[in-house]
């Protein structure tokens, strides 16, 4: 199993990731802007052209993730919810038991469910106030 850390901003991702870069070196193995994301045809263009989502590798085994968490789309990036722990699992079974526990006595934000990028997804805040996000891709080798 992974565990990353993922950063949401209010719509500098895209100049904050570029910043990390020319600090930690490397390439984004991942940049998507809003305008891939299903519903976001209705977004300004300049909104459209916003990150939907950038990851960037910084050691060994950590991946800084991103997002760019935007008004017009009803999220308030600020100090407590901006970041999140973001967990691959390496099965289906693991996803929904990680899933399931660390949700029990707190707040699900979006049940699991499979996504437009291939994997199955959720989010969710668990009773001591931690945003953590679970992406299960069974297409992802082992």
């Amino acid at each position: 199993m992974e565990v990353h850390v993922y950063l949401n901003f209010p719509g500098n991702a895209e100049e904050a990731f570029n910043f990390y870069k020319s600090i930690f070196g490397g390439e984004f193995t991942a940049l998507q802007r809003m305008d891939t994301a299903p519903g976001t045809e209705n977004l300004p263009k300049d909104l459209q052209q916003k990150i939907m989502h950038v990851a960037l590798p910084i050691g060994k085994n950590l991946i800084l993730m991103a997002t760019d968490s935007l008004e017009e789309m009803g999220h308030k990036s600020q100090p407590g919810n901006n970041f999140t722990l973001s967990i691959s699992p390496g099965s289906e079974d693991e996803m929904y038991k990680i899933f399931n526990a660390l949700s029990e006595g707190g707040k699900i934000g979006a049940p699991v469910e499979k996504m437009f990028w291939g994997a199955w997804w959720g989010m969710l805040f668990d009773k001591f106030g931690i945003q953590w996000m679970i992406n299960y891709d069974p297409n992802q080798p082992k």
